[in-house]
């Protein structure tokens, strides 16, 4: 039964409502971001990925990528790092800020995070991976995850091992993230894999990659039986993607958002962020979000165009508003026409 799927699950003594996590998306999982998920009905949201050594030097220079409020609970704060003292340290300090889970980032394939001997690179390492997996279940009572890709590479698939040994540590939960690190994003998701590590481990799996629909994660769930699907990609531009699983998974027709929907949500995201990072910040970085919203309308490539040229709030709220008269014009044209 589809409506099966929509079952409660516990990570440690954490409680969710449904199976839906929204992913730590570096440079995109603000507080803004993670509350429209939320209201959409994401069960559990992320932090953007912090850095284990800058918490632990400099709380307060972090501040900002922590910065939360009560409407998005329960919140995970995810950390990296390479060094299992820093970890536990980061581990701690997170725990005493509040956070309702925290999540350890052994996945990452950036470049620059790998260098260092974190992300992704922990999955060559997993004598220091289970370290730090070790100390900082010691050093927290929180509920604590991890999220991994399948391995280092195709040679060396180890996701099975790597769930044991969280498992062993006391790790509550694994994300597991269906390509391996060579692959970047740029491949199909082996589900095949994430099933693999349900019917293998004793704790909660959690799967990511390609749930980009509500279609697609009913197959996904169908297919590996996991306890939870994690949405990256395919929540950008689209928080309604939630709602639209939640509907489908109790028999109805997933709803896609009205003009005038969609126009409300993306000027509402706008001005939190302006709140949230101040007009010359707040801007800069909601231009990207445009993008994004912008996929698939009338218009829209020649909108995208010209965002990046543009600097206040006023400037962006004028074209967004000029933008969503000209679909609703066409469409009236179109309807008088036939």
């Amino acid at each position: 039964m589809i409506a099966d799927r929509l079952r409660a699950f516990k990570i440690g003594s954490l409680f969710l409502s449904n199976p839906l996590v929204l992913a730590p998306l570096a440079g995109i999982s603000d507080l803004p971001f993670r509350l429209l998920a939320k209201e959409q009905g994401c069960a559990l949201v992320h932090t953007e990925m912090v850095s284990a050594e800058g918490l632990v030097r400099n709380r307060k220079a972090l501040g900002g990528l922590m910065k939360s409020c009560p409407q998005e609970r329960p919140l995970g704060v995810q950390i990296f790092g390479s060094n299992p003292e820093s970890m536990a340290a980061a581990a701690k300090i997170v725990e005493e800020w509040g956070a309702d889970v925290v999540d350890l980032n052994m996945g990452c394939p950036v470049r620059k995070v790998v260098s260092g001997g974190s992300g992704a690179a922990l999955l060559k390492d997993l004598p220091k991976a289970g370290k730090i997996m070790d100390k900082v279940r010691k050093a927290v009572s929180i509920p604590l995850t991890v999220k991994i890709r399948t391995g280092w590479d195709e040679k060396s698939l180890n996701y099975l091992e790597v769930g044991r040994i969280a498992q062993e540590c006391g790790v509550d939960a694994l994300t597991l993230h269906g390509r391996t690190r060579r692959q970047g994003y740029g491949c199909k998701a082996d589900w095949e894999a994430i099933a693999q590590a349900k019917k293998q481990l004793r704790i909660p799996v959690i799967g990511n990659g390609d749930l980009t629909s509500p279609e697609a994660v009913s197959h996904f769930f169908a297919l590996t039986g996991a306890d939870g699907a994690m949405i990256g990609r395919g929540a950008l531009g689209n928080p309604w993607i939630f709602r639209q699983i939640l509907q489908f998974f109790r028999g109805g027709l997933p709803e896609p958002p009205s003009l005038e929907e969609k126009e409300e949500t993306i000027l509402r995201h706008l001005r939190m962020m302006v709140d949230a990072r101040g007009e010359k910040h707040g801007v800069r970085e909601f231009r990207k979000h445009l993008l994004w919203y912008t996929r698939g309308l009338r218009g829209g490539s020649e909108f995208r165009s010209r965002v990046a040229g543009w600097v206040t709030r006023s400037e962006v709220t004028v074209h967004i508003n000029g933008f969503f008269e000209k679909i609703r014009g066409s469409r009236f044209l179109s309807q008088f026409s036939s």
